[in-house]
């Protein structure tokens, strides 16, 4: 009488060892995977930092993009981090807070930052720009509430700076993303965009409480009428931004609600 092959093998036992050898395998994937953005790792100054950690960084991957906008591979250092930061360190050790060294709502550093994101317009499905004026299309109108167009605008000093010129909406979401400002003298020259959640519609008013009349000149000018870029959309977004803090010393001190 002979022994069947696996008479004396455990099997629940094997199935056990092989899911604790792929389950190790998966965390170390994915621990690699989640290092293809901010890694290698920097100190406070920018310098490669001297604990990296268990895992090595991932080799390159490249990623086809749609809409025969090319292909990105990464982290091969094709979209650095910014380098040109205005600020300083206010103690030598690392782990202390920076300052800005000049206008930090122009320099875009704090809560003005942005990141250098591709300068190409975002699209949708088809390929074509998500964000457009409103009076590039037909195919929306002010069903709800007050249509800002024509509407005095006035920044968070109480100067009327200009009117709302048009509105940008993000035709695959359906809403508005950006309100146009048609800028007027002394406030400035051309047309700014505004994000929509920095604007409050009143009845015969459009606020902007983030930013002063004489930082609206400053605004960062998208170039085309017609359609806005990624890198453009995070410039503008951090310049309002950074104005909650920037626009006046008064703002650093701290606020009691």
């Amino acid at each position: 009488m002979t022994e069947p092959f696996f008479g004396n093998f455990d099997l629940a036992s094997l199935s056990l060892w092989l899911f604790y050898g792929f389950f190790v395998v998966l965390i170390f994937y994915i621990q690699r995977e989640n290092m293809r953005e901010g890694y290698p790792l920097e100190d406070d100054d920018g310098n490669p930092s001297a604990n990296q950690g268990l895992f090595p960084v991932p080799g390159d991957k490249t990623f086809k993009l749609p809409h025969g906008r090319g292909e990105v591979t990464v982290p091969s250092g094709q979209n650095p981090d910014r380098t040109d930061l205005a600020l300083e360190k206010t103690a030598h050790g690392n782990g202390f807070p920076f300052v800005p060294t000049g206008d930090a709502m122009a320099d875009g550093v704090g809560p003005a930052s942005w990141a250098p994101r591709r300068d190409i317009p975002e699209l949708d499905g088809h390929g074509h720009p998500k964000i457009v004026p409103m009076s590039a299309t037909e195919h929306f109108v002010v069903a709800a509430g007050r249509d800002p167009r024509g509407l005095e605008v006035q920044g968070g000093d109480h100067e009327v700076v200009g009117t709302v010129s048009d509105m940008w909406i993000d035709e695959p979401e359906q809403l508005v993303r950006y309100l146009e400002i048609e800028l007027q003298a002394p406030w400035g020259e051309g047309k700014r965009l505004v994000p929509m959640t920095f604007a409050r519609i009143r009845s015969d008013r459009v606020q902007i409480r983030s930013i002063f009349g004489k930082h609206f000149a400053g605004v960062p000018v998208h170039a085309s009428p017609r359609q806005v870029t990624l890198l453009e959309e995070d410039k503008i977004a951090g310049y309002y931004g950074g104005g909650t803090l920037y626009a006046s010393e008064a703002r650093l001190e701290p606020q009691l609600g």
